[in-house]
This record gives C-alpha cells, sequence and structure tokens, in this order.
C-alpha cells in the first residue's frame, strides 16, 4: 500500500468512526428522550389512578362560580369552589353547593342551583375572611359553621386535621352522641365519636380540587364547559 493510498484509507476510517459516534450518539439521545417520556406518562398515570373521579355536571356550573367567585374577590378560588361542589353533591340536584342551611338554617330550602352557587361563595368568602386568609380553616368551617373558626382562634392556632376531629367530637357530645340528629359519615368518625360534620372535608376538597387542576391543565374537557 503506497502512501497515497494509506491517506485515503485513514481518512475513510476517520469518517466511518466520525458517522458511527454519530449514529451512537443520536440513538442514546433517542433512548433517553423516550425514557424520560415514559417515566413522565408512568407518573401522570399513576397520580390520575390515586385521584378521585369527578362527576360531568361541576364543569356545567363553573361560568356560574366564576361569576359569584369574580363578585366576591374569589376567582383564584374557583377551582376550590369546584371541589367544594364535588364534596357536597357532585354538581347534583338543585342545590349543588348545600348551602340552605347557611341561607335559611335549615335543609331544603334552595331549589334553584344559580341561587346555591351565589349563596355558596359568598358564604365561603365571608369564612375566608374571618379566616383571616387560611384556606384550609374557611374550607372546613363551609362544613362545620362559621363557630369552628372561633374555636380554632381560641386555641390561638390555625387549621389542622386533629383540631377539626376536637371540634367535632365536642359538638356532638354535647348533642347528646347517640341521641343527637347527627350521623356519623364515616367508619373512622364513628370509631373516634366524631360524628359532627365531616372531620375529613378537607382532605377530600383538597383532593378534588388536585384532580380538577389536572383536568383543566390537560383541556381534557370540552371548551364550553371550561
Amino acid at each position: 500500500m503506497n502512501q497515497r493510498q494509506w491517506k485515503k484509507w485513514k481518512g475513510a476510517v476517520k469518517q466511518l468512526f466520525l458517522v458511527g459516534f454519530i449514529l451512537v450518539s443520536v440513538l442514546f439521545i433517542i433512548s433517553w428522550v423516550g425514557s424520560q417520556l415514559a417515566n413522565q406518562s408512568l407518573e401522570q398515570g399513576i397520580n390520575k389512578e390515586h385521584l378521585p373521579a369527578l362527576s360531568e355536571e361541576i364543569w356545567e356550573y363553573k361560568q356560574l362560580v366564576e361569576k359569584y367567585a369574580k363578585q366576591h374577590g374569589m376567582e383564584e378560588h374557583v377551582n376550590t369552589i369546584l371541589a367544594m361542589m364535588m364534596q357536597e353533591s357532585g354538581g347534583r340536584g338543585k342545590d349543588p353547593m348545600q348551602s340552605s342551611e347557611s341561607l335559611c338554617g335549615e335543609r331544603g330550602c334552595i331549589d334553584d342551583p344559580e341561587i346555591s352557587i351565589e349563596q355558596g361563595v359568598a358564604f365561603f368568602a365571608h369564612a375566608m375572611e374571618r379566616a383571616d386568609g387560611d384556606l384550609k380553616l374557611a374550607i372546613q368551617s363551609y362544613n362545620f359553621g362559621p363557630g369552628f373558626i372561633e374555636y380554632v382562634r381560641e386555641l390561638k392556632g390555625e387549621y389542622s386535621e386533629d383540631t377539626a376531629i376536637a371540634y367535632s367530637q365536642k359538638m356532638y357530645e354535647e348533642a347528646g352522641k347517640d341521641e343527637s340528629i347527627y350521623s356519623c359519615l364515616r367508619a373512622e368518625a364513628e370509631e373516634l365519636e366524631a360524628c359532627y360534620g365531616d372531620i375529613y372535608y378537607v382532605k377530600s376538597v383538597m383532593s378534588y380540587k388536585e384532580a380538577i387542576d389536572m383536568e383543566l391543565e390537560r383541556g381534557e374537557k370540552r371548551g364550553g364547559w371550561l
């Protein structure tokens, strides 16, 4: 092999090495990107699997919730209010926010969903104001009533699940426990003798809110509902 042929052979080897290196690099990048996308899809699937299901009905009321949330300066809490509606009724019935008791002191006095939402948003906004912006305290007081806020303030504390349980126990005992009008919504509440209201209301609402946030981020719902 003369010098000219040697140079050609050497150049060809370099080109083959360079092409091989590029191909290996491209395959590595494709493999890495595919792995990342697969992991992301798996994580999203796991997250969605552990989130509660949402009813179709709540999306029909999103615009009304936005309307009254804006009137009360609660625009940033629209998804929370929808989550509360989901926990209260799933968006079903004529009183989807279960606002009758806060409006007239008894159940069943509201037979118009818009009045229910208007009252529910107003009551929640008032609770937020009294709770000094403590979101979880305001959410739980939507279920327990405004007395819960005063109870927490007397303890000079803030919302916690333990405080909610203690308040429920106190109210249930004062109502006469088994002789009271309150029934245990959960087996855990019965074991704790905390059957006033829903001691896990905040946990349930926040779980629904997470599901709502995810649905809206993915844009899976039809434009008219969003």
